[in-house]
């Protein structure tokens, strides 16, 4: 007997891509819609449960609600040439009206009233020019917070030992926000880039008539890009102001 056709909607349908570097957790998102009247029960799986850590792996979706699903991708040794065979399954049905265990709905259910989608993932790592735009802003950081202790270092002895405990508290405490600040900012870069990859690659498969909207959405990421730079150094050279300040006093 035919199953019956999958009612959730998913986003991606047919495939999750995980883009590297994969020294650390990378993870995917898996939109799970359900536009039916009906509560509908889910479950994924997967062929290599070691490699990957699912939240939720279960659960219930209410009746025109959706769930995102986070599959987090374990780190390991990438090879280019060799092609993931890895695969989920979105396995679902339709809950009943007086469920209480839902572990024995699943136990219960006929082969008939379960549905379910397959995805293949695909690993890809960061375009060159993604890295070399990576590696210019963080070295735009590292050269923008070592022009902090380069002045902090030449300032004048006398002053430095005429500051009493508390205001020493106070500078540290400005440098560990500034550091946490410098890695915000790092980060919000980070997240422009890959949306700014993402959106060239789309572009890129939609064909040459669109190729002036891809020249200005590309310009926009470029822009923020810069915008996030230039209030990283307006934050470091205001706490130097700070920070000299109170010293000079």
């Amino acid at each position: 007997m035919a199953r019956t056709e999958q009612v959730l909607v998913l986003e991606p349908q047919h495939e999750l891509k995980f883009r590297g570097p994969f020294t650390d957790v990378v993870t995917a998102t898996l939109k799970l819609t359900n536009p039916t009247e009906r509560n509908v029960c889910f479950k994924v799986k997967t062929t290599a449960p070691r490699r990957y850590c699912v939240r939720p792996n279960s659960g219930i979706i209410d009746a025109k609600n959706s769930v995102n699903v986070s599959v987090m991708l374990q780190p390991f040794d990438y090879d280019p040439n060799e092609k993931s065979k890895h695969k989920f399954m979105v396995q679902s049905m339709l809950a009943p009206y007086d469920m209480t265990d839902m572990e024995g709905v699943w136990k219960e259910a006929k082969p008939e009233e379960l549905m379910d989608s397959k995805l293949r993932c695909a690993f890809e790592m960061p375009l060159e020019n993604d890295k070399t735009h990576e590696s210019e802003s963080n070295k735009t950081v590292s050269s923008s917070t070592s022009s902090v202790k380069t002045e902090l270092s030449s300032l004048p002895k006398s002053s430095s030992t005429s500051l009493d405990d508390g205001e020493g508290k106070k500078i540290m405490e400005e440098c560990k926000r500034l550091q946490m600040e410098v890695l915000r900012l790092r980060e919000e870069n980070k997240q422009i880039r890959e949306d700014d990859g993402l959106r060239k690659r789309k572009v890129t498969s939609m064909g040459a008539p669109h190729s002036s909207s891809s020249g200005m959405a590309t310009s926009t990421m470029r822009d923020e890009g810069l915008g996030v730079r230039v209030l990283a150094f307006c934050v470091l050279f205001f706490v130097i102001g700070v920070i000299i300040g109170k010293l000079a006093l």
